[in-house]
């Protein structure tokens, strides 16, 4: 008891130290770890925060390559990735995002959505260059059956699996990210159903062996959620300007065919002529019947839910444009009338009384005899 005493009144458990510093003690903690690798004693230990695990040599035509496979000390890696992704976050929210928004002076609401767009735009940038390479450089868009053939898929190239254990710590890191950026709590519960969605399909596609599969349905993610944010940050610096969310519109639609396609492609039917349909989770084999119509439910219902939200997504925007394009009407129509009301009418000279015009002197005005011809 006398310890949570003294940990409640330091400073470096209160909520504010932590809302300021949490970077701070992020980096504090990486440079502990590179530190760490100078030293023989513990330069074993350090590595197994740095550099992804159980290597295995596996023989080629060429000679010996040097694969991966996953185990728990993966859990230690990520954990190391974690903290460089939140010194990232604050790099960019610091030196980028926070000079931006002052000059644009946007509100609270806009000012939130406005860092997590930016936040996200710079991940799935650099995430789909990251991700292109690799799919390039192992061959998968010019070898389409090797998503299927030779499954399950073990053994992965270094680039691979540190592909995925830089995707799970980023999307793990911006669980904490919640709190240390003080978001709405109205905002809370969407990002938090997406970011779960996220490592649920990352990891899923990373423990089922899917890796090959997992790459390019998120390349074709990562494309369509880059422009959606894109144009975020062009509406908040410009209202009027919605042209790239016409664009989002057609390659949204676009990248779930796509995604559909290939899922049932690789899943229903490639999986489906592999001679080993047994279910061997110590040897990594999960191609079995249930499990591939498991799998295949999983991303249909994850495709159609995220159809729902865009086609309600568009209604809603057109519902406003409409509106406002209404009320615009209205305004002119009114603005029109105002002004036929305000103008003066023409009159005659001098007054009117009893129907009569009168003269400026009081006097009837006389009317012209017509001269006789």
């Amino acid at each position: 008891m006398g310890f949570r005493r003294r940990a409640k009144s330091h400073p470096l458990f209160s909520q504010e130290f932590l809302l300021h510093n949490h970077a701070d003690i992020g980096f504090f903690l990486v440079l502990c770890v590179l530190v760490a690798l100078m030293f023989e004693v513990t330069a074993k230990t350090a590595f197994i925060f740095i550099l992804p695990q159980y290597n295995v040599s596996v023989p080629t035509a060429d000679g010996e390559l040097v694969h991966y496979c996953y185990g728990l000390k993966d859990l230690v890696t990520i954990l190391f990735y974690i903290f460089i992704a939140i010194i990232l976050h604050a790099i960019v929210q610091d030196y980028a995002l926070d000079k931006i928004s002052r000059r644009f002076h946007l509100s609270k609401v806009k000012h939130s959505k406005f860092n997590e767009s930016g936040q996200l735009v710079a991940f799935h940038l650099t995430s789909m260059i990251w991700c292109l390479y690799v799919i390039v450089t192992e061959g998968y868009f010019s070898n389409p059956r090797s998503l299927w053939e030779n499954y399950p898929h073990v053994y992965l190239p270094f680039q691979v699996k540190f592909f995925y254990l830089c995707q799970l710590s980023y999307w793990l890191h911006a669980l904490p990210e919640l709190y240390f950026q003080k978001v709405r709590k109205e905002e809370i519960p969407r990002q938090l159903q997406y970011i779960c969605l996220y490592l649920v399909h990352i990891a899923g596609a990373y423990l089922l062996n899917l890796t090959r599969l997992g790459l390019i349905l998120l390349l074709l993610q990562y494309m369509a959620e880059f422009l959606f944010h894109m144009a975020r940050l062009v509406y908040f610096t410009d209202e009027n300007n919605e042209k790239l969310f016409n664009a989002w519109a057609v390659v949204f639609v676009i990248t779930r065919l796509f995604t559909l396609t290939l899922s049932v492609l690789v899943i229903a039917f490639g999986l489906a002529r592999e001679d080993n349909q047994t279910f061997e989770p110590e040897k990594g084999n999960f191609n079995t019947l249930l499990l591939r119509m498991g799998v295949l439910l999983v991303v249909c219902l994850f495709q159609t839910w995220m159809m729902w939200r865009f086609i309600h997504f568009q209604l809603r925007r057109w519902r406003e444009y409409w509106n406002e394009q209404s009320a615009r009407k209205r305004a002119a129509a009114s603005a029109t009338i105002t002004k036929q009301q305000s103008k003066p009418l023409k009159r005659e000279s001098g007054y009117h009384e009893n129907g009569v015009v009168k003269a400026e002197n009081g006097t009837s005005p006389r009317t012209k005899k017509l001269k006789s011809p």
